[in-house]
């Protein structure tokens, strides 16, 4: 008989806080791309804080979500790549997020800093990154309604998270950096993504020198 399948675990998240220390005006002043980090872990409270401000849901009941969406139709997919010690409380390995319930499902463990590196060919600051968020699009989604124009609309929506990424690592003291040079299938063989997933954003996220 066939193995039945492995189901890993979810990790709920710590609430996410709608009320911060800082102004906007402050964040989008001290906004900067960081290009090295110190080897200090994050807090899971500040993943989670992070993770919400990608794409967490600000109204239950639409479902609406922290980014402006085409027709709400969210063809994006958050995943995060945690290295050895790169998160506190959370095993290394490459976790998808679940807006809806705020919580990350383990994909698959292990520390694939070093492969996640060579996917982005050789960026160095991959593997000094505490995580790396990795934002992919699933295309079908926002074309089944307006066609061609989807492309455009997705494109734009990972914008749109990708700033609320770095603004909210700005507000929290994390640096972060977009990084666009990488290779679309190592990337997603990386993740353990569909085939139907393009990955659009890498960003790595570390506590400053």
């Amino acid at each position: 008989m066939p193995a039945s399948p492995v189901v890993l675990p979810s990790i709920e998240l710590p609430l996410a806080a709608t009320e911060g220390r800082v102004s906007v005006e402050e964040v989008l002043a001290r906004r900067r791309s960081i290009r090295h980090f110190s080897l200090k872990p994050l807090s899971l409270q500040s993943l989670s804080q992070i993770l919400w401000a990608a794409q967490g849901i600000t109204e239950t009941d639409g479902g609406f979500r922290t980014a402006p969406s085409a027709g709400a139709l969210y063809p994006l997919e958050v995943y995060v790549v945690v290295r050895r010690d790169g998160v506190e409380g959370l095993i290394e390995g490459v976790y998808h997020y679940i807006p809806r319930g705020h919580a990350l499902r383990l994909i698959k463990d292990g520390d694939f800093a070093a492969e996640l590196e060579a996917a982005t060919w050789g960026q160095e600051i991959v593997k000094e990154a505490a995580a790396t968020i990795v934002i992919t699009g699933v295309l079908s989604r926002t074309a089944e309604k307006y066609g061609r124009r989807g492309t455009q609309y997705m494109f734009q929506e990972s914008g749109h998270v990708a700033q609320n990424v770095f603004l909210q690592a700005t507000a929290l003291g994390i640096g972060t950096v977009v990084m666009g040079a990488f290779g679309e299938g190592a990337v997603r063989r990386v993740l353990g993504a569909e085939t139907n997933e393009k990955p659009l954003y890498v960003q790595p996220l570390g506590k400053p020198v």
